[in-house]
């Protein structure tokens, strides 16, 4: 076979997945040996090696990297290897079977594009196989060519290939995998590896090489829909600059931009990247730059950018396939640190689906720990709205990793949104703010002029712990310092907006809840603290809490939970004030918090300024 080469034009990710004695290294030498891909020489050195040990000449010797590795007669550790064949790089990711297999696999196939699957003929589907399939399912990789090996060892019998073909595909549909084709070989005799096999004239389709090339490229990064994660924000000069990598897409300037989860909207004016004179026009995946805007709009790190037609999903809460590494078990229920893309937020384990053990691949049903090396697959909840893809759709916004007391101590990949009870909500605040018509005074003029940010300063608790009273007190301190603020009484809505609402029906009360929010949106587009209770909606306070926070994003909203004893506040309270009596002292408690926060300039009078990164 000719090993002249076209210089390859692309490159596919392929990992290889068995267990350790279904023959992958001697199916990725027997492809470099017909495919002319070894070096010069490497066939002749292996083979005198051979003869030195006193052994038989082995195909799997000439991928194996190491001759400690040839000695010992398995594979020990992932294996990275390069071939061109036909305009293709392929790199080959080869995992090993035995029980360090999972922490391999994983890392290797991470960005494995597609995957070729063995099975021994002799054995055919034991559990070994069907364990391997599932964590190809859990690691998202669609794109799979089961390949049955060692058909020599059965007389090349066309009804053993049939039935482990009926078998393995009737399991993998389970998964939700349905493999491309299902291949006889022998990769000891090179049948079906580079070339049709004459032992086997009842297979009429592709040999692996040909499947190889079936494997489609994914969509050039630069070509998919828009992602640009923001890094930062930095004031220079007179501009504010959005700076971060784009993932995926590409950015001109005129392009209008739409950030998740806050819904803000505004478009690029220009383009900035450091060092280059003139300045860019256009930037495409893979570049680090900057922007500006034709409109000072409040976003922060972790938002991402992407265009109306093509928007990231949002939510608190999505399904996930995670591998912990972790030195402490994760549990679920204990907080943790979620990272994906530039974003942070607080997160907790919802729902433990279902465990891989890493030592064995044994598989159990769900519980409420998952120890080291273990895969598992998750809901996972966070304490504030997030952006994502799955990861099928996105790599770079469908891939995370957990973070338990500053170690990141797993990570893994989201598989689908989960529906959480804010979605409707969600949903409407961000059609209204997609169409908000909007004035000449913009945001951050209104907070240069007054001082301060808008905001809301919700107060909880239950009925009967004086949240109104310090309501009242903390607005007529704030007025007194020349603070623009307003009581948002909810008994004047319900006596007037909502004099249609019975109240005591829960549909009515949800209701209440959304006119409730949607008045505060509006006192906050003024640019006006807003100070308001939640005492209208009496036990429901939590429920409506997160229904105000989710209508007024990406508004601050400072949460202050009053309680008679020592209880548990709700996940977001930001201060906690037990059996308050000097109403004083908590009014001022609460003004250093929105300082703090960055909602006030530290002194009036002073020029503010005001925090717009994390």
């Amino acid at each position: 076979m000719s090993t002249t080469q076209a210089k390859p034009t692309e490159t596919l990710n392929i990992v290889i997945v068995g267990h350790v004695d279904h023959g992958k290294s001697t199916l990725l030498g027997r492809l470099y040996a017909d495919t002319g891909s070894l070096q010069d020489g490497k066939l002749e050195k292996v083979q005198a090696i051979c003869r030195q040990q006193g052994k038989e000449f082995e195909y799997a010797f000439l991928f194996d990297a190491f001759l400690e590795e040839q000695e010992q007669g398995i594979t020990i550790d992932t294996a990275r290897t390069f071939f061109k064949w036909n305009q293709r790089q392929y790199i080959i990711i080869d995992a090993p079977g035995h029980k360090e297999f999972l922490k391999n696999m994983v890392s290797g196939a991470a960005r494995a594009e597609a995957a070729l699957l063995l099975i021994d003929a002799l054995e055919g589907v034991k559990e070994q196989s069907k364990k391997h399939g599932y964590l190809l399912s859990l690691l998202g990789v669609k794109q799979v060519a089961v390949i049955v090996n060692k058909m020599d060892l059965v007389g090349y019998r066309q009804d053993v290939f049939e039935a482990i073909e009926k078998e393995y595909r009737e399991f993998l549909t389970q998964l939700k995998v349905t493999p491309e084709r299902v291949i006889p070989v022998s990769a000891k005799l090179g049948d079906n590896i580079a070339g049709p096999s004459g032992m086997m004239p009842w297979y009429h389709g592709p040999t692996v090489l040909d499947q190889l090339e079936l494997f489609r490229k994914e969509t050039a990064r630069s070509e998919q829909p828009l992602r640009f994660p923001v890094q930062d924000v930095y004031k220079f000069d007179a501009r504010r600059i959005l700076a971060g990598r784009i993932t995926a897409g590409r950015l001109r300037v005129g392009d209008r931009l739409i950030f998740s989860p806050s819904n803000k909207a505004a478009n690029i004016k220009s383009i900035e990247a450091f060092n280059v004179e003139p300045s860019p026009t256009e930037a495409v995946a893979g570049q680090s730059i900057g922007v500006t805007l034709d409109e000072q709009i409040f976003v922060e790190r972790g938002e991402i950018a992407s265009r109306q037609e093509s928007l990231p999903l949002v939510s608190t809460a999505f399904r996930v396939n995670l591998f912990w590494l972790g030195r402490r078990p994760l549990e679920q229920d204990r907080k943790y640190v979620l990272r994906l893309a530039t974003h942070e937020v607080d997160c907790q384990v919802a729902i433990v689906h279902r465990i891989v053990d890493a030592t064995d691949l044994a598989q159990q049903g769900g519980g409420s720990v998952v120890g080291r090396n273990q895969v598992a697959e998750l809901t996972i909840r966070t304490k504030s709205p997030i952006a994502f893809d799955p990861s099928s759709a996105f790599e770079a916004t469908g891939r995370f990793v957990i973070v338990d007391d500053y170690d990141i101590a797993g990570g893994g990949i989201i598989t689908e949104l989960v529906h959480d009870e804010q979605e409707f909500l969600r949903d409407e605040a961000r059609r209204r703010d997609f169409a908000w018509v909007k004035g000449e005074v913009g945001a951050e003029a209104r907070a240069q002029y007054y001082g301060h940010r808008a905001a809301v300063v919700l107060f909880t608790g239950a009925p009967h712990t004086g949240k109104s009273f310090l309501a009242r007190k903390l607005e007529a301190l704030l007025v007194a310092e020349g603070r623009h603020t307003y009581l948002l009484e909810g008994e004047n809505l319900r006596r007037g907006l909502d004099a249609d609402l019975a109240a005591s029906e829960r549909a009515a009360t949800t209701e209440m809840v959304r006119r409730y929010g949607e008045v505060a949106r509006l006192l906050i587009d003024t640019g006006l603290i807003v100070v308001t209770t939640t005492k209208t909606f009496a036990n429901a306070y939590r429920v409506a809490a997160q229904a105000i926070r989710t209508l007024v994003h990406p508004a601050p909203v400072i949460a202050v939970h009053m309680s008679k004893v020592n209880e548990e506040p709700p996940p977001d309270t930001d201060l906690q004030l037990v059996g308050a009596q000097d109403f004083d002292e908590a009014a001022r408690r609460i003004i250093e918090e929105l300082k703090k926060k960055g909602v006030l300039a530290q002194a009036i009078g002073a020029k503010p300024t005001f925090q717009y990164s994390i």
